[in-house]
């Protein structure tokens, strides 16, 4: 049997199955953290460009488009919730991925939700399928076949996945739905650190909401009798068959999704943590810093970087910069970023203090680990962090309640104090219920354009 096939059979049986209580919790605290994301990405440019021309594209339906009084059909109102829920970089991510599943899987399960009547049980299974699904092949691409890393080129599989268990599809039509999304996936071969454009701050991005909407789209096709090469992963020049059936069944992917405090590349929050370390232990004032040395893996040096950013994108990419943010500003300032951080000369004079190195060493451990050690040169002497990975990963997690606190923080003057206590609870409560709370408060929100 092809791959596909097999992944289509185990999309359908893992409604049927039974998860352990972690695994259960974790979907949870994803559920909360992009959905505080989507909040407070949802007036970004790109969200709000693509608010104002999916109907256009996709047409009129029931689907509601969150934080606007608009509905519409199924695949445009997902192309605009996944938009919001990745705008910020605020999103989780897996390592073995090498990329943000929650931002595809967790807006088509709940666009979905809101087209058919489903139980809580339903939804949190989605999630399962689609995190296990999109993390698998991803974490399978064999990169001389599949050079650029960015999540676009495998989050369509995750949709897919996430929306045949929703709709309870038939394996036949999930295995040539998966085979046609692999085809259509964008192939963001331009754009990230992994693409040859350098012009990185721009809205694309990574390609998720659109790999979304391309991933419903498949199972819809499929569903009405298209096909595609079924035998698409079956070739090791471009998948390792082997990572992904390992345990299959047995271990669920998304037990190791991190967590981010900051609104801004992974890559970017070890050394962010290192100098916020320093700064509190050592009692450092901004101006006391004379210079930062950053030894982290290569991949972080092929970053934009920028230090004179020209919009948010930019920061989200800028190491430099975002240490800048953090040593001046204050971490709460990356929860979220926003356009007050521009045009600051004094965060680009720091940011210019900023030199970075790939180590060997920490080059070896990625993408398993994202590691990062830094120096900081100040009037009153040098101090050095040891090795260490960012909080919110795995290793080093964060309960719910600590993301509740992330959740209250980054959603803080865009949704009403009842408002926010309302969604936490309904999260809360999702296993118990059919989601019907959670959906309605999350289709209630009204952004200032609406």
């Amino acid at each position: 049997m092809h791959l596909t096939g097999i992944l289509a059979d185990h999309i359908c049986s893992v409604s049927q199955v039974e998860v352990p209580p972690s695994i259960d919790e974790t979907v949870l605290r994803c559920l909360l953290d992009l959905v505080g994301a989507a909040i407070a990405g949802a007036e970004a440019k790109g969200p709000t460009a693509t608010r104002q021309s999916a109907l256009l594209i996709f047409g009129q339906g029931t689907a509601p488009i969150w934080t606007s009084a608009k509905t519409a059909a199924p695949v445009a109102a997902l192309i605009c919730n996944a938009a919001a829920a990745c705008a910020l970089d605020l999103d989780d991510g897996h390592r073995a991925a090498r990329g943000h599943p929650g931002a595809c899987v967790i807006p088509t399960v709940l666009t979905l939700a809101t087209q058919t009547k489903v139980t809580g049980r339903t939804l949190v299974s989605a999630i399962i399928a689609g995190y296990d699904i999109g993390v698998r092949i991803a974490a399978a691409q064999n990169p001389q076949g599949i050079p650029t890393r960015q999540s676009g080129r495998w989050a369509a599989f995750a949709a897919v996945a996430a929306a045949a268990s929703m709709m309870g599809a038939r394996p036949a039509h999930i295995a040539q739905a998966l085979a046609i999304a692999g085809v259509l996936a964008p192939n963001q071969q331009a754009n990230g650190s992994s693409g040859y454009s350098s012009d990185t701050g721009n809205d694309v991005k990574e390609g998720i909401a659109w790999s979304a909407a391309t991933g419903l789209t498949a199972l819809y096709l499929a569903m009405s009798g298209h096909t595609g090469p079924a035998d698409l992963l079956d070739h090791p020049d471009y998948y390792d068959r082997e990572r992904i059936v390992d345990r299959l069944g047995n271990r669920w992917e998304i037990g190791g999704t991190y967590f981010k405090l900051y609104a801004c590349c992974r890559y970017i929050h070890a050394p962010l943590d290192a100098l916020l370390t320093i700064m509190i232990e050592q009692a450092l004032l901004a101006e006391e810093i004379t210079g930062v040395t950053v030894d982290t893996f290569g991949w972080a040096l092929r970053l934009g970087n920028k230090t004179n950013p020209e919009n948010l994108v930019d920061i989200q990419y800028s190491l430099p910069y975002c240490l800048a943010v953090t040593a001046i500003d204050g971490p709460a300032a990356l929860a979220p970023v926003g356009v007050g951080l521009l045009n600051r000369s004094d965060l680009s004079r720091f940011a210019e203090k900023v030199r970075m190195s790939a180590d060997p060493e920490l080059d070896r451990l990625f993408p398993h680990q994202t590691l990062a050690r830094i120096t900081v040169e100040t009037t009153r002497g040098r101090f050095r962090s040891p090795v260490a990975g960012p909080v919110g990963d795995p290793a080093h997690p964060l309960s719910f309640g600590a993301l509740e606190e992330k959740f209250l923080r980054v959603t803080r003057g865009i949704i009403s104090p009842g408002q926010q206590k309302t969604l936490v609870n309904a999260v809360l409560r999702l296993r118990a219920d059919d989601g019907a709370l959670l959906l309605h408060e999350l289709g209630s929100i009204r952004s200032s354009e609406a």
